[in-house]
């Protein structure tokens, strides 16, 4: 499996996000992240938890004390594109969840919560393409 030699942040389109969100499709994508954060051994949780296809994690950035999400997802074949979709927008739910809380918002409306999630699904959806093109 090729990784990307470049490892960078998804687009932050989503109001003024209080962080960043990346995608990474390999625990060698997964630790080089947590090392580029600085976040130490001891605060660090496995790629994807025992069980799941994906997981998301949650940091804050040691040197610019911001919100860092790694949405992990452990590519297997057999999946159609379908689910692997699925997923994602399940993680993105996720990320949203912590964005909402990190920014105070108690009760989103309706429209505000979906074009959050739709927008997080879509640069989740585009990244893990652009990714699965480079490792081919």
């Amino acid at each position: 499996m090729k990784i990307p030699k470049k490892i960078t942040w998804l687009e932050r389109s989503l109001i003024q996000s209080p962080g960043h969100i990346a995608l990474c499709i390999s625990e060698d994508e997964y630790e080089k992240w947590l090392k580029r954060l600085k976040i130490p051994p001891k605060n660090r949780d496995g790629f994807v938890n025992i069980g799941a296809n994906a997981t998301t994690h949650f940091f804050e950035n040691t040197d610019t004390n911001q919100l860092c999400i790694i949405v992990c997802f452990k590519v297997k074949k057999g999946i159609d594109r379908i689910d692997e979709y699925a997923l994602l927008v399940h993680e993105a739910v996720h990320a949203w969840q912590k964005i909402k809380k990190s920014i105070g918002e108690t009760s989103p409306s309706d429209e505000f919560e979906a074009y959050s999630i739709q927008s997080l699904s879509v640069r989740l959806m585009d990244a893990y393409d652009k990714m699965r093109r480079v490792k081919k």
